[in-house]
């Protein structure tokens, strides 16, 4: 990977750690598949909406910088993904975004599989985490939703990618864990996560206000009206 692909580099880590990533994509996809969950982007309006976000998402991962192969910074938008269309569907779109980067040459095809667990997957499921625990734990109110999911789970998912990333290029000792302290892990764990907090919860809130729709996760009659 050159500093223009985004995700990890196919010279960074080692071939069985791609092997690995593929065989979770594999078991991903099939996870997927036996979800059923697929069967709503058979609705014109909702794959519609699902397609413009997945777009959106894309144009919104161009923008991004990077200090070293597989040490790049960018907004994710995976959190968003999550509240709009659940877990399911928001690792599906990551992997989509992955597949037009790699297409055309912003990503490495060797290690779509890694990224798209890391990427894709793992924020989706501390977003989805995070909902589901707000959703038990504390109450319904519009308040919770916005701060909880829409700020503090965005940013738990981007600073979750940036300790996984620490951890996966430490093991596999692509870069040394001082360099990685130093250089990348504040960065994308503490400034990222504090961006993606504020563009995703601003993006919520605006949903939840004039298309609650748009969220599968936010019941307007549940947070708004019976309060």
């Amino acid at each position: 990977m050159n500093f223009t692909a985004l995700g990890l580099s196919a010279t960074v880590l080692p071939e069985s750690f791609y092997l690995i990533g593929w065989l979770g994509l594999a078991l991903l996809a099939w996870r997927w598949l036996m979800s059923g969950d697929w069967r709503r982007l058979a609705e014109p309006p909702r794959l519609n909406l699902f397609l413009a976000a997945t777009v959106a998402v894309l144009a919104l991962w161009q923008i991004r910088t990077g200090i070293k192969p597989g040490l790049t910074f960018h907004f994710y938008g995976v959190a968003a993904l999550t509240l709009m269309f659940g877990f399911w569907r928001a690792t599906f779109a990551g992997v989509l975004i992955l597949l037009a980067n790699a297409a055309f040459g912003r990503g490495s095809w060797t290690a779509l599989g890694f990224d798209a667990l890391l990427t894709a997957a793992l924020p989706a499921a501390v977003s989805w985490g995070v909902f589901r625990l707000l959703e038990r734990r504390l109450p319904n109110h519009f308040f919770v939703y916005v701060m909880g999911n829409g700020f503090f789970g965005a940013a738990l998912s981007v600073a979750a990618i940036g300790l996984a990333t620490t951890a996966l290029m430490t093991v596999a000792d692509a870069y040394s864990l001082d360099y990685l302290l130093t250089h990348y892990t504040p960065y994308a764990t503490l400034m990222l996560s504090w961006a993606e907090a504020f563009s995703t919860g601003m993006a919520i809130t605006v949903m939840a206000v004039y298309r609650p729709a748009w969220l599968e996760t936010f019941d307007d009659a549940q947070y708004i009206q019976n309060k």
